[in-house]
C-alpha cells in the first residue's frame, strides 16, 4: 500500500531531540560528525506534515553531515503527490506497507521498470525481482539480499528509515476485546467487531478513523493506498484472505477452500452461494438478490491482471502473473488431479469441511445451490510457477465486483476518456454528499458505502453477505472519521468521539496504558518508511555517489530514539518479510568518500 503514512509521523520534534546540547554547540563530539565535514550541495525533502518528526530528524542528520536542507512540507496527500509530480524534490519521505504478506509485493510495484509506483528502470534489479519471485522461502533469501544490494548497497535507488509495530487502540468499555483484530498485512476487519452489549449493534454506530479524506477510487484495481485500503478491504471480498500471522486462508472469503494442483500452476476454488451484492437506495443497504457468482470472479480478475481495463489501472502489475480466468465444469477432472504438496487430490482438498459434497459443478449461476450438492468451481492458471498468486488474491485490489453494474457504469470510451465528464466505477464523486451523482456502487464484502463529505464517510453492512454464518458484520453501522492529525485522533479516541483508533504513535502508548477505558494492541509490522530520490532533472538523479553520501548520512539508532525505540531497523521495504542480513550503519567517512567521487565525476 502506498503510500505508508503512520499516526507516529505527527510526532513534535521538539519532544525529542536527537542532540545534546553538548553535540549542538560541538558538532565534532556527535559520533556521526566527522571533523573533515565538507559543506554539500542544497538537498530538497518533500513530505507531508504527517511526516514532520522525520523530515527534521533527516534534515538534521544531513546538516551535520554538511548538506544544506530544505523542507516541503505539505498539509496531505493530495498536495505531497501534486509536488511530486512536479518533481519538486530531491528527497520524497514515503513509505510501504505489504498489505499481502509476501516479499515479491514489497518489491515488484516499487521498483521493477514500468510498475505502479516505480520511476526507476534497471535491468538487474527487474531480473532479480523475477527470480525471487519463482523461489521457495529457502532459495528467495539470497535472492533477496542480492537485489537489496543493487538496490540501495550500489546504487542507492531509496533510504531506509525505519520499520514500525503496528499498533491500534480502542474502548474497551464499548467494544467486545475479543471481537477486535490486529493483522500483520491485511487491513482491520470490521466484520466481526461487536459492542460488548450486543443489542446495540444494531442501533449504535461503531466510530473508527483514517488521515485521507481524499479517496482515489472505490473500484478496487485503481487504487492502491492509504486513501481506501481499509474501505476496499471491507467493501469487496476476495477469493482469499489473510490470517491475522499472514497465512493464506479461505475463511471469511467467497471461497470454501481452495486447492493448488501439482506445478504450482494451477489453483482451485470452490465458491459459496450465500453472498449477494449490496447496493444503496434512499442511503440504506439493500440486497440485490444478485449472488456474487463464478462470473463475476471471472470478470473481476480479468480487469485486474489488464492494464488497459479501465484508464489510470494502479494495480495491473500485482496480477501480471494471472494467465486464464475459468469455471470448472466436469468433476472428475478435479479428482484426477494430485496437490502440489501430494497429499490427494484437488477435490478432496475442496470438498473439506463441506456441509455438503460436491456433485455437480455449473455454470449458470441460476443453477448454483450448495445444499443441493451443486458448485462452482473457479481456475486459475498462471503464466509461470508461482504460489504468490494466492497473496494477491488476498489483496484488496483482487476484490470481486459486479460484472453488470460495473459495465452499466463504464460506458466511456478509453481512448476519448475525460475524467472531468464521464464518471469511472468507483469515482468518489457518486458518493460525495450534495453531488448530482446517484450512489453506483455494487458491494461484495460485509460493508458498502452509503456516503462522505470531507469529514466523514458512513456505511452499512451488506444485508446480503453470509448472514447465517459466523462471518457475518455484527455491527449495523460503521462511520469513519477523517482526522489528518495524529494526535487529534488520540484526543478523539479519549474523549469517546471515535471508539477505535488503527494506527497509533509509538510516543503514545503511554497515554493508552494509563487511560483506563482504553486497549493498547501492537505487533511487529510490515510497514517501512523510507525516502525516495527524484529521477529526473536533479543532481542526485544522475549520481550514485551522491545518493550514497546522502544513505550513509541517515543514523537509524536515532531516529529509533526520537520513537522511544519503539522502532526496528530497515534496509528495504523487504525487512519485515526477509532477513537478508542487510543492515545501514551511519559513516561519516564513506559520506566525504561519496561525496568527493561525485565532485570528482562533475
Amino acid at each position: 500500500m502506498l503510500p505508508f503514512i503512520t499516526a507516529a509521523a505527527a510526532l513534535v520534534l521538539g519532544a525529542c531531540s536527537v542532540q545534546t546540547e553538548d553535540q549542538a554547540n560541538n558538532p565534532g563530539t556527535d559520533a556521526t560528525q566527522s571533523p573533515e565535514t565538507t559543506e554539500k550541495v542544497s538537498i530538497e525533502i518533500l513530505g507531508m506534515s504527517a511526516n514532520e518528526t522525520d523530515m527534521n530528524i533527516v534534515r538534521d542528520q544531513l546538516i551535520k553531515n554538511g548538506f544544506d536542507v530544505e523542507l516541503n512540507t505539505q498539509p496531505d496527500y493530495a498536495s505531497f503527490t501534486s509536488q511530486q509530480d512536479a518533481g519538486n524534490f530531491d528527497l520524497a519521505v514515503t513509505g510501504w506497507t505489504t498489505v499481502t504478506g509476501n516479499p515479491d509485493y514489497a518489491v515488484r510495484s516499487l521498483f521493477s521498470t514500468g510498475g505502479d509506483y516505480s520511476s526507476m528502470s534497471n535491468d538487474d534489479v527487474d531480473r532479480l525481482i523475477n527470480e525471487a519471485a519463482l523461489q521457495t522461502p529457502e532459495d528467495y533469501v539470497e535472492t533477496y539480499k542480492e537485489l537489496e544490494d543493487v538496490l540501495v548497497t550500489e546504487n542507492a535507488y531509496i533510504v531506509p528509515l525505519f520499520n514500525s509495530l503496528k499498533a491500534q487502540a480502542f474502548n474497551k468499555e464499548l467494544l467486545n476485546p475479543e471481537t477486535i483484530r490486529l493483522s500483520k498485512s491485511r487491513a482491520f476487519a470490521w466484520e466481526p467487531v461487536s459492542f460488548i452489549d450486543e443489542a446495540m449493534n444494531d442501533t449504535e454506530t461503531v466510530m473508527y478513523t483514517q488521515t485521507i479524506s481524499d479517496l482515489t477510487s472505490l473500484d478496487p484495481i485503481k487504487a492502491n493506498d492509504g486513501s481506501i485500503n481499509q474501505l476496499n478491504t471491507n467493501m469487496y471480498v476476495r477469493l482469499v484472505n489473510l490470517a491475522d500471522d499472514d497465512q493464506v486462508v479461505s475463511e471469511g472469503s467467497l471461497s470454501y477452500n481452495h486447492a493448488i494442483a501439482e506445478g504450482n500452476e494451477e489453483y482451485y476454488f470452490v465458491l459459496r452461494d450465500d453472498i449477494n451484492f449490496a447496493k444503496v437506495e434512499n442511503d440504506e443497504a439493500v440486497d440485490t438478490g444478485e449472488m456474487v457468482s463464478g462470473q463475476d470472479v471471472i470478470f473481476s480478475l480479468n480487469r485486474a491482471k489488464d492494464p488497459n481495463s479501465v484508464p489510470d489501472h494502479r494495480t495491473f502489475s500485482l496480477h501480471e502473473h494471472i494467465n486464464e480466468i475459468s469455471l470448472v465444469t466436469d468433476v472428475s477432472e478435479l479428482e484426477t488431479l494430485e496437490l502440489s504438496n501430494g497429499s490427494g487430490n484437488v477435490l478432496d482438498a475442496l470438498e473439506k469441511d463441506l456441509d455438503n459434497p460436491i456433485q455437480t459443478l455449473v455454470e449458470d449461476t441460476e443453477e448454483v445451490d450448495n445444499a443441493a450438492g451443486n458448485y462452482q468451481v473457479v481456475k486459475l492458471t498462471t503464466t509461470e510457477p508461482f504460489p504468490q498468486v494466492l497473496n494477491y488474491l488476498g489483496h484488496q485490489s483482487a476484490g470481486i465486483v459486479s460484472q453488470k453494474q460495473v459495465e452499466s457504469v463504464n460506458t466511456y470510451d478509453m481512448d476519448s476518456f475525460d475524467l472531468n465528464n464521464d464518471i469511472p466505477y468507483g469515482d468518489q464523486r457518486a458518493v460525495t454528499e450534495g453531488g448530482t451523482y446517484d450512489n453506483h456502487l455494487y458491494a461484495s464484502g460485509p460493508y458498502i458505502m452509503l456516503k462522505k463529505n470531507d469529514y466523514e464517510t458512513t456505511f452499512q453492512k451488506n444485508p446480503g453477505y453470509m448472514t447465517n454464518g459466523e462471518h457475518a458484520a455484527n455491527i449495523k453501522n460503521v462511520t469513519v472519521r477523517f482526522i489528518s492529525d495524529a494526535d487529534s485522533a488520540l484526543s478523539a479516541l479519549r474523549a469517546d468521539e471515535i471508539h477505535l483508533l488503527y494506527g497509533l504513535n509509538e510516543t503514545k502508548y503511554d497515554i493508552v496504558e494509563e487511560s483506563s477505558n482504553l486497549e493498547l494492541q501492537n505487533i511487529p509490522s510490515n510497514a517501512v518508511t523510507y525516502m525516495i530520490f527524484n529521477t529526473e532533472g536533479r543532481e542526485v538523479s544522475d549520481s550514485a555517489d551522491l545518493r550514497k553520501s546522502i544513505l550513509y548520512s541517515i543514523n537509524q539508532d536515532e531516529i529509533n530514539a526520537a520513537y522511544d525505540g519503539n522502532k526496528l531497523k530497515a534496509y528495504s521495504t523487504l525487512s519485515p518479510l526477509v532477513d537478508t542480513g542487510n543492515e545501514l550503519v551511519a559513516d561519516p567517512q564513506k559520506v566525504e568518500e561519496f561525496y568527493n567521487a561525485y565532485l570528482e565525476s562533475k
